[in-house]
């Protein structure tokens, strides 16, 4: 009799969406809804044909993702439909403001500079954004869709329910967040791990063991690193 190979191991996509004049010049971008730039909108089409397809080459099979949860903001919007614009069809996928960006609240569109000159002691990843979300608040949230994301991998790799792969389409300080936590450290811990726009993140699990979450790959075709 055959044996079974084992099933390869879920993975969590986290794309950054690409370049806007904002990221640009170093802009808090929450709540504002700033398009892609024409260069960020060329890279995503540019890249879209190297990383989408069923080829053993592509990064990213459509037929292994169970589902996308994307940030409802233009920027991560355009960049979802941008990449996979060659299927006949978007894959499934929910917009949710669960995975927004970090709600800056007061420093909505300043740069840190800005900032500083207003609290020079200022730190995101300690107080959170007056006016917005706390760090707790943001702990919570993104604690949140990493428990559901877990599950769909739960069910795919120990029920044998849905497929493999699962895929978020967001922002800068939310994937920095998600990384930190994913791999059970302090969300401050964030400042760390560095997202570029347009970049890939891979997160997964280390000993084929879901209690063991696992940074694979980042900033993968990023803009630049």
């Amino acid at each position: 009799m055959a044996e079974t190979k084992p099933k390869l191991m879920p993975r969590l996509f986290v794309v950054r969406h690409g370049e806007t004049e904002w990221s640009l010049n170093g802009r808090h971008t929450g709540r504002s809804d700033i398009p892609l730039t024409e260069n960020g909108v060329n890279i995503i089409k540019a890249r879209a044909h190297d990383l989408v397809g069923d080829t053993p080459d592509r990064l990213i099979h459509p037929g292994t993702l169970c589902h996308i949860f994307v940030s409802p903001r233009k920027r991560a919007m355009t960049t979802f439909e941008l990449l996979f614009a060659n299927l006949p069809e978007l894959p499934a996928h929910t917009i949710t403001e669960d995975v927004r960006e970090w709600d800056y609240g007061d420093y909505e569109g300043l740069t840190p500079a800005q900032i500083k000159e207003k609290d020079k002691y200022w730190s995101i990843w300690r107080t959170g954004c007056p006016g917005g979300e706390s760090s707790d608040e943001m702990t919570r949230r993104v604690d949140k869709v990493i428990e559901a994301v877990q599950e769909i991998h739960r069910k795919y790799l120990e029920d044998g329910i849905g497929r493999r792969d699962v895929m978020i389409i967001a922002h800068g300080h939310f994937s920095r967040v998600l990384i930190s936590r994913w791999v059970q450290f302090p969300l401050c811990l964030g400042t760390h791990f560095n997202v570029e726009p347009a970049g890939i993140a891979i997160l997964s699990y280390n000993h084929r063991n879901l209690k063991e979450p696992a940074l694979n790959g980042l900033n993968l075709y990023a803009n630049h690193v």
